[in-house]
């Protein structure tokens, strides 16, 4: 463990909480060959995305290299190294979505909240993603906002959307 997450722990309670809950969830299933994946899973549920000392955490309980951490973390598109916001939404800009305006639909939204795709908002509401294909190109253009599915967007339905989830 990092001197700087020792520390860290020592002072905040509900910190050592949730180190805690991956320590277990990491004695249960972290001993297994291939479990850096599903660990790293936990991990971002418990603290909402992957600080540095977490992964640097996660590579010495489970006796990896930070290098193959930080190269999973890095490699796929669900992990996040950075605090996400309440509610995260997902444009496609798949060929079905793009072709039906999800450029447009993308633009209303950098231009409402004021953010671009892997940002948050500054009062942590809302992450911004792209995505090219959810899977639903007969509803295109499609926006994803947590897990609910919004099918032919439009910039003005859009907006009413995103006041629904403030």
């Amino acid at each position: 463990m990092s001197m700087n997450l020792e520390e860290r722990l020592k002072e905040n309670p509900e910190l050592k909480k949730q180190v805690d809950e991956l320590n277990v969830f990491i004695d249960e299933h972290g001993t297994r060959e291939g479990s850096l994946i599903n660990v790293l899973h936990r991990a971002q549920e418990i603290f909402g995305y992957l600080p540095d000392e977490i992964l640097e955490y996660v590579a010495k309980k489970l006796n990896v290299p930070r290098s193959s951490v930080y190269g999973v973390v890095t490699f796929y598109h669900f992990f996040s190294r950075v605090p996400k916001g309440r509610h995260t939404i997902s444009v496609c800009l798949g060929t079905a979505c793009y072709v039906r305006g999800g450029n447009n639909v993308y633009d209303k939204i950098v231009k409402t909240l004021g953010i671009k795709a892997g940002e948050t908002t500054q009062d942590g509401r809302f992450s911004l993603d792209l995505v090219r294909c959810v899977g639903a190109c007969g509803l295109a253009p499609v926006v994803v906002i947590d897990k609910d599915t919004y099918g032919r967007s439009t910039p003005d339905k859009v907006v009413t959307l995103l006041n629904k989830y403030a």
